[in-house]
């Protein structure tokens, strides 16, 4: 191979890559238009509703009547028949793979979080010293319960040599 068909072949590749990273950029660019004008739709959905939610506060609220009876409540609904559980709102592959990212990033963030402060020098000098005191109270704890058995040891053989004599003296 020359050096012209080598600079030409370099070209070439150059301008597949540019190709290809230009049709790349137009598919993002595509998708972000596409996210925007699905939010501008949620957006003034979420207007609407907010401007709804306004009327219907803004509007006085008729004079309560007070009740001649003390109001009883409840606070279970035992006996009283169910409403039915409204069928939970659909995801679109989009959406769906979104929150699972999401969860994803908010899980491994936090994981993360709790790695590096478990990790942290402080927690290990303040681990070791619980340890240490731990391990001092374990075997305080021990050399205690040897000296109760040793004395109950020892109180059983004298009762038992107290006993022997009695039986030796009779």
């Amino acid at each position: 191979m020359t050096r012209d068909q080598t600079v030409l072949l370099a070209l070439a590749g150059l301008a597949v890559l540019c190709l290809v990273l230009g049709v790349a950029f137009l598919v993002a660019v595509q998708r972000l238009r596409a996210t925007a004008a699905r939010s501008r739709g949620e957006i003034a959905a979420l207007r609407e509703r907010l401007d709804r939610l306004e009327e219907r506060d803004a509007r006085p609220a008729p004079a309560a009547a007070q009740p001649s009876t003390p109001v009883e409540f409840v606070i279970t609904d035992l006996g009283r028949p169910r409403d039915p559980e409204p069928e939970p709102a659909r995801l679109d592959g989009a959406a769906f793979a979104d929150v699972v990212l999401r969860e994803t990033v908010v899980k491994a963030a936090s994981l993360a979080h709790g790695v590096r402060r478990g990790l942290a020098p402080a927690t290990r000098n303040r681990i070791r010293f619980e340890m240490k005191q731990e391990v001092r109270r374990s075997r305080k704890q021990r050399r205690a319960d040897l000296k109760a058995a040793q004395r109950d040891l020892h109180a059983r053989q004298r009762a038992s040599l107290a006993v022997d004599r009695r039986e030796a003296a009779s």
